[in-house]
C-alpha cells in the first residue's frame, strides 16, 4: 500500500512596513504613504467643503472624514499598497474647533443651525470681541500667548458659542481641535495632543511636565489647565468633570492611542483594525518639526547642538507660520508662545505668523480683471498661472532694462494685513492697503500687483524675524516649506 502525501507550500508575500500620513488643510484632505526610509510611495487628495459668511468660516467634520477616507483609499490604490501593510498612522490638521455631542455626532456652531457645520475653521474671526474681553483680564496665562490671545485660538471661539448659541453649548459633549478629533474618530480615544492644547487652548505644557517629573509618573492626566483662567473668562463650566469637555488626558505627539484603529474606522479607511495611531499635531507644526530637524547644507559640517535654535521654519499655505525654538523660554510681545514641547520635544516654541498669505495671493490674482484671460492663456500653454505671472515679470525686467526685479514696484506697495496682523502687531482688526494704483487693468499690472504682494509678505516675515531676534532669538537660517500650488521664480 502506497501512501501519497501532498505538501502545499505557501509563498508568503513579503510584508512591508508602510506608514500613513493624513494631513487636513483648509481646502483638502491629503493622504501619503511612506516606507521605512521615508520615501513617498504614493499620495492622493480630496477637496473639503467650506462655508464663508463674513467673519464666520465653517466646515463639517463628517465631510472632512469622508474626504480622508476617499484620499486614503485612492493613495493605497495608486501606490499598490495593501491595507494590512500599513503599520502606523499619523494625523495632522488645521487648528480648527470641532463640536460633538455625547454620541460623537456633530453639534452646529453656525448661525444657520445647519448641523453639518460643526467646525469653526482656524481663520474664523467671529470672536474678536471675546478675545478683547479675555485679554482685558490680564491672566498670567496670557504671557504664554505673546501677551494677548488671538480670535484664532480656541477660548474666544468657545466663549462666542456660549454667548450666542446656547442650545449648541448645552448639547456639546466634547470640544476638540480638529487633529485631536480625527484621532478620536479613528480610535475612540479622546486623549488630546500636547501640540494642540498648548498652542491653541492655553494648556501649560511646562506645568504638565513638572507634574510628571515630581510624581515620577508617565500618567497622561491633564495637569496643565489653569482653572482660574477659565473661571475668570466665563468658561468655568469647562473645568467640570476633570476638564472632560476640553481634555482629561494629554499626550505628547506620536504617543499610541487606545487600541489603534477601531473596526468601523478601519473598514471606512480600507485598513486593518488595531493599526497603531499616534497622537496628532497641528498641520503647520507637523511640517515644522520635520523641516526643523533636517540639516540644511549650510550646517552639514557643524556639530553644534544649538544649531537648531538658529533656524526658523516658514510653513506656507493659506497662512504662514513662523516657527523657532529655544532652550530657554522667551517672552516676545505679539508672538505666540513660548510653548513647552509643543513641536520639538523639550524645546520652547515661538510661533509667529501671517494670517493670510496664500489666501491673499489668491485674492489679489482672482479679483483682478485680467485674471481670467491670463488663466486661459496659462492653460493653453499647460503651465500654471503663477508661472505666467513670473514670466511677465521677467519680460518687464528685460524690456525696461532694470538690474533687479524690486525696481518694478518702486511706486506700488502692499500692506498685507487683509485678515488682520497675527505677528508681531497682534491686531486682528488691522487692514490691508494697496498703494500706488492707477487705471491700468492689463496683465502686466496684475503681475506687478502680485509681485508687490509677495514683497509685502516678505517684509512682514522680516519684521517677525527681527522682532524675535530683538527678544532673544538668534535666527540666521530660514527653512521654507511651501504647501500651496505656488511657483516662485529664481529671482524671488
Amino acid at each position: 500500500m502506497t501512501t501519497v502525501v501532498t505538501t502545499t507550500t505557501a509563498v508568503a508575500r513579503h510584508r512591508r512596513s508602510i506608514f500613513l500620513g493624513i494631513d487636513v488643510g483648509t481646502g483638502s484632505a491629503r493622504a501619503g504613504l511612506f516606507d521605512e526610509a521615508g520615501k513617498l510611495l504614493g499620495s492622493a487628495s480630496s477637496p473639503i467643503q467650506i462655508w464663508k459668511e463674513g467673519d464666520c468660516v465653517e466646515q463639517s467634520s463628517t465631510d472632512i472624514w469622508l474626504a480622508i477616507c476617499t484620499a486614503v483609499k485612492r493613495a493605497l490604490s495608486l501606490s499598490d499598497v495593501a491595507g494590512e501593510e500599513v503599520t502606523g498612522i499619523g494625523f495632522a490638521a488645521t487648528c480648527s474647533l470641532v463640536a460633538v455631542d455625547s454620541e460623537g455626532q456633530p453639534v452646529t456652531v453656525s448661525w444657520s443651525g445647519d448641523t453639518r457645520r460643526n467646525v469653526i475653521v482656524w481663520m474664523d474671526h467671529r470672536a474678536v470681541k471675546q478675545a478683547e474681553r479675555i485679554n482685558s483680564c490680564n491672566s498670567p496665562v496670557l504671557q504664554y500667548c505673546g501677551g494677548s490671545i488671538s480670535p484664532e485660538m480656541q477660548p474666544p471661539k468657545l466663549l462666542w458659542v456660549k454667548e450666542n448659541l446656547q442650545e449648541s453649548w448645552s448639547m456639546a459633549w466634547r470640544w476638540m481641535d480638529l487633529s485631536d478629533w480625527l484621532s478620536y474618530r479613528a480610535t475612540g480615544d479622546d486623549t488630546r495632543s500636547m501640540c494642540t492644547t498648548v498652542c491653541k487652548w492655553t494648556y501649560l505644557g511646562h506645568a504638565h511636565m513638572q507634574h510628571i517629573d515630581e510624581n515620577n509618573s508617565r500618567d497622561m492626566e491633564a495637569n496643565g489647565w489653569d482653572d482660574d483662567f477659565w473661571e475668570e473668562i466665563g468658561l468655568g463650566d469647562l473645568v467640570d468633570g476633570h476638564h472632560s469637555k476640553i481634555g482629561r488626558s494629554v499626550a505628547f505627539p506620536g504617543h499610541a492611542l487606545g487600541s489603534g484603529l477601531t473596526p468601523d474606522a478601519a473598514k471606512e479607511l480600507g485598513l486593518v483594525a488595531g493599526t497603531p495611531v499616534g497622537t496628532s499635531l497641528i498641520d503647520a507644526h507637523a511640517g515644522g518639526v520635520g523641516v526643523m530637524e533636517s540639516v540644511p547644507d549650510s550646517e552639514a559640517n557643524e556639530s553644534d547642538d544649538d544649531a537648531i535654535c538658529r533656524r526658523m521654519v516658514l510653513v506656507c499655505g493659506t497662512s504662514t507660520c513662523h516657527m523657532a525654538v529655544s532652550r530657554s523660554k522667551l517672552f516676545i510681545p505679539g508672538v505666540w508662545g513660548p510653548f513647552w514641547s509643543a513641536m520639538v520635544p523639550e524645546y520652547w516654541l515661538t510661533e509667529g505668523g501671517q494670517s493670510a498669505t496664500g489666501a491673499l495671493l489668491d485674492y489679489i490674482v482672482d479679483n483682478h480683471g485680467a485674471s481670467a484671460h491670463l488663466a486661459n492663456r496659462a492653460a493653453s500653454k499647460n503651465i500654471s498661472l503663477f508661472q505666467m505671472l513670473n514670466d511677465l515679470l521677467a519680460n518687464m525686467m528685460s524690456d525696461r532694462g532694470i538690474p533687479f526685479i524690486a525696481a518694478l514696484t518702486s511706486d506700488l506697495h502692499v500692506l498685507p494685513d487683509f485678515h488682520g496682523n497675527r505677528s508681531p502687531i497682534a491686531d486682528p482688526n488691522a487692514k490691508g492697503i494697496i498703494c500706488g494704483l492707477n487705471l491700468d487693468t492689463s496683465e502686466n499690472q496684475l503681475a506687478l500687483q502680485y509681485f508687490a504682494t509677495v514683497q509685502g509678505l516678505a517684509y512682514g516675515t522680516r519684521h517677525i524675524i527681527e522682532h524675535c531676534n530683538e527678544h532673544g532669538h538668534k535666527v540666521s537660517v530660514l527653512l521654507v516649506l511651501i504647501c500651496v500650488s505656488l511657483y516662485l521664480a529664481d529671482f524671488f
